[in-house]
């Protein structure tokens, strides 16, 4: 992929980053929704003008099993209703991608951009799953997410869209599992 000659240098970059997000102390967080099973917090990202959202919750199962249902690839297309296509363009390690993805919507080439379409761009991302103390048959999936649309949609609903879209993730990962 061009840009990302210095593959190892860009992939401990991205984990650098990710453990940084997982380390910002609770009370920089806002809380964009709360259901029984998950909690979707959100603060202003420093990539963009919009939100670093951090989505959490318990899913009955274990690690390896999780990491398998959300590793990119055909798995995830089978469970997660909000993608209809994606590629694999880059791997760096076992654990860490760039990847091409489409949502429910239109389709386009990578390089074609028209206007009238919504192009958008996902700062670094990325998920912690570990299993719980007590219970090692559970596990606690963590994301971090930064997506910017880039289109004319009001931020505002931008900001409705992802924290719901990020609680039904995971009850459509519940029932995957």
């Amino acid at each position: 992929m061009e840009g990302l000659s210095d593959v190892a240098s860009f992939a401990t970059k991205l984990k650098n980053t990710l453990i940084q997000y997982h380390s910002i102390e609770e009370d920089k967080w806002r809380v964009a929704k709360k259901t029984k099973d998950v909690t979707v917090w959100r603060k202003p990202s420093e990539e963009f003008n919009g939100y670093l959202y951090k989505a959490q919750g318990v899913i009955d199962d274990l690690v390896y099993s999780i990491i398998d249902h959300i590793r990119p690839g055909p798995c995830r297309l089978d469970w997660d209703s909000l993608m209809t296509s994606l590629d694999i363009l880059e791997n760096f390690e076992e654990n860490c991608c760039v990847m091409r993805y489409t949502t429910a919507g239109i389709s386009l080439d990578w390089d074609e951009k028209r206007p009238e379409f919504v192009r958008g761009y996902n700062h670094p991302c990325g998920w912690f799953c570990v299993p719980l103390k007590d219970n090692p048959n559970q596990s606690l999936l963590t994301g971090y997410i930064q997506t910017d649309l880039r289109g004319m949609i009001p931020q505002s609903a931008v900001d409705t869209a992802m924290a719901s879209t990020l609680t039904n993730f995971y009850g459509d990962l519940r029932k995957a599992l």
